[in-house]
């Protein structure tokens, strides 16, 4: 019946879109209810820009539900011009909806529906000026609406002056081309409405979006429009502590003055990220206005008791234990009161952090210490401005409530007994988890040298304090800044690993979480931790593992992960007894296996199989022990409830046969492959996403481990194998609202003219996977891999273009002169097989845009052509074709690099990271274009032309990477 409705309703669209348009606009100003209203424009903005309905030449399968993706026949269907039914409406009937679209703007009296007719306008405005169409009525009516001061049509003046900034802010191009400084004063007055909240929080928008859009004159000239814009905020904190009613300012929103300043800190922060050099002259007076929203109260709390001994607050003894403010940073009480609803609260803190923290992903150079301004003070506003930020996270980070953890009820024995691999949103989005993630990306962004200072000025007293979130939020603050400061950190890992090693100790549990937690970490971000101090962090990291609460042993066990791939054999051997006896105890419990948590047995199976990894050969005197476990969990562990345990194992297995090698896996080796099979022919759960990922991972460590033994296996494995790895994209066109589509898991979602397609990842990433196996499977069998070879070399050269994917790329150029070796070894290589290879090879390398994949493409022609005998075997069309498509290579890096050379050096300073590892990529590819040059021809004329572009890279980038850590 859906489908049959939804048909009529396309035809009636295809064939009169004038009539039902125009009546949706009529009924949005005639209907009765402000319902109805409203549902009649949010229907004709979704229908005006959607694409044409195509009349009934598809079958009711085909068109299903608007949930159901369509998929798209071709890429490049996606960047072919598509009609909506704006473009078929006539002349007279555009100008009809607009005239209605303007009544509704200034007679609708419900603020709540004005705001669905300002988006539709919007829409219809910028749609209409892509397509050569300007409304100069719009324009004028609201350039008048701004100056209203009196209600009219029924609509008070202060309404229609928001409607007016609003359309402002959702169509900037009303503007643009107008003279500056009329804009600026338009703006400025309705930033500073002296009646209405909202009228300055619409101009508020309209003023961001001016300024996001300008161009480089016209930022300029608006650099005055900062003062107007920064002016709202003060009136909005200085309302927080005033008795309810005492406000000179209204709003008809039910809104809090907290409520209000988060609104408009939020809508300022988008300009921070687009222009920050325009907040740069105000630095010093924001450093002053924002610490005290962003701060917790100095109060060092209530006193510890026996009764209640972990009181709330970061203070331990008196005023020496709780933070002390910052150089720089205001020490006058928060305004955001204990009176305040907590929630709102907590909303302005982290959204005054935002503000601050987008500042410095923008633009880092601004608070440096030699390049920030000095504060009326004589303080460096950059130093301030950062300590205020890392005392705000490490504040927030210990604000946790053991009776209530993340908001929902259970305290303590709830998070012990929950599964930590099935993160919830309420842990992941909970204020302590989000101000961890700012600490993070605030250290990324600034580096060891700005960041560590101010952090370890707290943190120690922090891992002393009384009070177990205290302890906690310093060893997760460790953890979190770690990456950011990794190389800076690493000339002080003596003094971290003093703090760290004694909270493994702790008397509370989530205190020893988040020393493994730490631990982890620091073994993952610099590497020297595991060299230098082994034998301390084993020392806590091994008993860990017997750890009286789950969570913790299995946490700990993670934490080996980390360790283990960083760790040299020869430096873990000592440790392998205790670590592999207490996981096969976690494992195989003997008191009672039946209380081990599952959770905590797939975290053990994937930590051993880790070590077996980093254990290689010695690990074979555990293996009698494992083998048979994983292999009793492949064959009984058949309920939806040990999905994961049976992943985990088949990692597992294939690691250890890898590692204890050929002869000691033999035995088992039948029995495992016949397990795989028959687990890869039964029924497919369509819940079970992760199970085709992780059958081709264990295929190829068994193919390793048996090495030429595994040939007979080819025949079960290869066929699904080929068929992953010639997958299409799965790209589909959805017609639902863009929200409703991003909650799909495993799709990604782009917007391209109006419609919304979505890409599924997991099928590419499955591709790729297969491309990379088959790496595994043509390297390590050779000329047995040759019944295959013709299939291969099918699949893999167009997918030499496949662009939705850098891995399936890189695989294919790494699996061609494999597949090339592979012929001759059997002797099936025919011509047409190489004749194929050179050609794509060559056509791609001309056409690439990619410097790091150009790379692997010039690396892969010159083993194709050594394997092949040499450069005797080209002939002089190839010969040709690769120096044509090496001129336009090399025309296109000098081109590129001539032009980032132009840039003033301002705009270079926060982007010297990437630029240096872009022209590192640029350097790759010209080298291996030399190797291929030189071997066909030691003085070719293009190897000095390559020498040339390599001479434009400045290197002028390195230097960052040095100072910055």
């Amino acid at each position: 019946m859906k489908y049959v409705q939804k048909k009529a309703v396309n035809e009636r669209l295809a064939h009169a879109p004038d009539l039902y348009l125009l009546a949706l606009a009529q009924f949005s100003i005639a209907a009765d209810t402000e319902v109805m209203r409203s549902f009649s424009l949010v229907l004709l903005r979704r229908l005006l820009f959607r694409s044409v309905p195509i009349p009934s030449t598809l079958s009711s399968t085909e068109s299903a539900s608007s949930s159901t993706p369509q998929p798209v026949s071709s890429f490049h269907s996606l960047s072919a011009p598509r009609l909506s039914l704006f473009d078929h409406l006539t002349t007279s009937a555009l100008t009809n909806l607009e005239r209605l679209l303007l009544h509704s703007l200034s007679h609708e009296p419900v603020a709540s529906v004005r705001r669905k007719t300002v988006d539709t306008i919007s829409d219809v405005a910028n749609q209409g000026m892509l397509r050569g169409r300007p409304w100069h009525a719009l324009q004028a009516q609201v350039f008048s609406m701004t100056q209203a001061t009196s209600a009219t049509n029924g609509v008070a003046g202060e309404g229609l002056r928001e409607s007016a900034y609003r359309v402002f802010a959702g169509c900037p191009n009303l503007v643009m081309d107008l003279q500056t400084d009329a804009v600026l004063g338009v703006l400025g007055k309705g930033l500073r409405d002296e009646q209405s909240i909202d009228v300055r929080y619409a101009a508020l928008l309209a003023s961001v979006a001016y300024l996001s859009h300008a161009d480089s004159h016209q930022l300029a000239q608006s650099l005055s429009l900062m003062y107007p814009i920064l002016d709202t905020l003060p009136p909005l904190a200085h309302s927080i502590n005033q008795p309810s009613g005492s406000a000179t300012l209204t709003s008809a929103e039910d809104k809090t003055p907290t409520a209000h300043l988060q609104s408009f800190l939020v809508a300022l922060t988008p300009l921070c990220s687009a222009h920050p050099n325009l907040f740069h002259p105000h630095l010093s007076a924001l450093l002053t206005f924002l610490p005290p929203l962003l701060l917790a109260n100095t109060d060092p709390g209530p006193t510890p008791t026996v009764r209640a001994p972990y009181p709330t607050g970061l203070g331990g003894d008196g005023q020496s234990g709780s933070f002390a403010t910052p150089t720089g940073s205001p020490s006058r009480e928060s305004p955001v009161t204990e009176t305040e609803d907590e929630e709102e609260g907590q909303s302005l803190r982290l959204s005054a952090l935002e503000f601050m923290l987008s500042l410095c992903e923008a633009r880092p150079s601004m608070f440096k210490k030699n390049s920030s301004p000095t504060s009326p003070t004589g303080v460096n506003v950059g130093q301030g401005w950062i300590a205020v930020m890392v005392r705000a996270c490490l504040e927030g980070m210990a604000e946790l409530d053991e009776e209530s953890p993340y908001g929902t009820p259970g305290g303590l024995s709830r998070w012990l007994a929950e599964d930590p691999t099935t993160s919830s949103a309420a842990e992941n989005d909970s204020p302590p988890a989000l101000y961890e993630q700012s600490l993070d990306r605030l250290a990324c962004a600034m580096g060891g040298k700005v960041i560590l200072p101010p952090s370890f000025q707290y943190i120690p007293s922090m891992m002393a304090n009384y009070d177990w979130r205290s302890r906690h939020a310093g060893l997760m603050a460790i953890a979190a800044i770690a990456e950011g400061t990794g190389k800076v950190m690493a000339n002080e890992l003596g003094r971290v690993v003093e703090l760290v090693v004694p909270m493994f100790k702790d008397s509370h549990p989530r205190v020893r979480y988040a020393a493994c937690q730490c631990v982890g970490q620091l073994c993952t971000d610099i590497e020297d931790i595991i060299e230098q101090y082994h034998e301390q962090l084993f020392a806590v990291l091994i008993p860990a593992l017997e750890d009286p609460e789950p969570r913790v042993h299995s946490h700990a066990a993670a934490a080996l992960i980390n360790f283990c791939e960083g760790v040299e054999r020869d430096t873990l051997l000592p440790y392998l007894d205790p670590i592999v006896q207490r996981l096969l105890k976690l494992l195989n419990p003997e008191a009672d296996p039946t209380q081990v948590q599952r959770h905590v047995q797939e975290q053990v199976i994937t930590t051993l199989a880790m070590v077996a990894d980093a254990s290689e050969a010695t690990f074979a005197k555990y293996y009698p022990s494992i083998m048979p476990l994983l292999i009793n969990v492949l064959r009984n562990a058949s309920g939806a409830e040990y999905r994961k345990l049976r992943l985990k194992a088949m990692e597992c297995a294939g690691l250890i046969a890898i590692a204890v090698g050929r002869e000691i896996f033999r035995p088992d080796s039948n029995t495992l492959v016949e397990l795989l099979i028959r687990i890869q022919k039964s029924p497919l759960d369509p819940q079970d996403t992760q199970l085709s990922h992780y059958l081709m991972g264990t295929w190829a460590k068994i193919c390793q481990a048996m090495g030429p033994e595994f040939e007979p296996y080819l025949p079960a494995v290869m066929p699904d194998l080929l068929t992953t790895a010639s997958m299409k994209a799965d790209v589909s066109v959805y017609d639902e609202d863009e929200e409703k589509v991003e909650e799909r898991d495993g799709w990604e979602t782009v917007n391209m003219d109006g419609q919304t397609f979505g890409i599924r990842t997991a099928a590419i990433e499955e591709k790729c996977q297969a491309f990379e196996t088959m790496v595994i499977f043509a390297s390590t069998l050779n000329a047995r891999y040759a019944p295959y070879l013709a299939q291969s070399l099918e699949i893999t050269l167009p997918a030499l273009r496949f662009y939705f994917h850098d891995g399936v790329r890189e695989a294919c150029a790494l699996l061609l002169p494999m597949l090339l070796h592979c012929g001759q070894q059997s002797g099936t290589l025919t011509d047409q097989m190489i004749a194929a290879t050179l050609q794509q090879l060559i056509s791609v390398i001309s056409d690439e845009q990619d410097s790091t994949f150009l790379a692997s493409l010039y690396k892969a022609l010159d083993d194709c052509v050594k394997l092949l005998g040499g450069p005797s075997v080209l002939n002089a069309d190839y010969v040709n074709a690769i120096a044509q498509a090496t001129k336009r290579q090399l025309h296109t890096l000098a081109q590129k690099r001539r032009s980032r050379a132009a840039r003033p050096s301002s705009f270079l300073d926060d982007d010297r990271e990437d630029l240096a590892l872009l022209e590192e990529m640029e350097d790759f590819a010209l080298e291996e274009m030399a190797k291929v040059l030189s071997m066909l021809n030691p003085n070719h004329e293009l190897l000095v032309a390559i020498s040339s572009v390599k001479e434009l890279g400045t290197n002028q980038y390195q230097n960052v990477l040095e100072e910055d850590g």
